[in-house]
């Protein structure tokens, strides 16, 4: 997490190495900066936000670990996932983003796409 104009931001590493911040609000900041603390990793700004908690290494949790530990949870609740991609999960932030009234604008800068009309 980053401070910007006095606005805490995740820095997001997207397709082709292209860097964008986000912006949080103070409610997901205060949440993260706990979840830093807990997981041991708040004096890193640089590293990645979610690390795999077996393998130790300081490297970023692939697309796959988020896939099982979804899933996972799903199993827990009893919840039937049927053909989840972690894809899902950026559209349906999206999708709840416009839902709610925001700029179809803001959230295309959320999600890196260079046109409203990028998947």
């Amino acid at each position: 997490m980053h401070d910007r104009r006095g606005v805490s931001h995740l820095r997001i590493h997207g397709k082709g190495n292209k860097l964008r911040y986000l912006p949080l609000h103070p409610d997901s900041a205060e949440r993260i900066h706990l979840y830093l603390e807990v997981a041991g990793h708040r004096d890193a700004p640089d590293a990645p936000l979610f690390q795999p908690a077996r393998r130790q290494t300081g490297a970023a949790l692939t697309a796959d670990g988020v896939y099982k530990i979804v899933l996972s949870y799903a199993a827990k609740a009893q919840i039937k996932v049927h053909a989840f991609r972690v894809h899902s999960l950026r559209a349906t932030a999206a999708t709840n983003a416009l839902e709610h009234d925001a700029d179809i604008a803001t959230v295309q800068e959320w999600l890196g796409h260079a046109n409203v009309s990028a998947r």
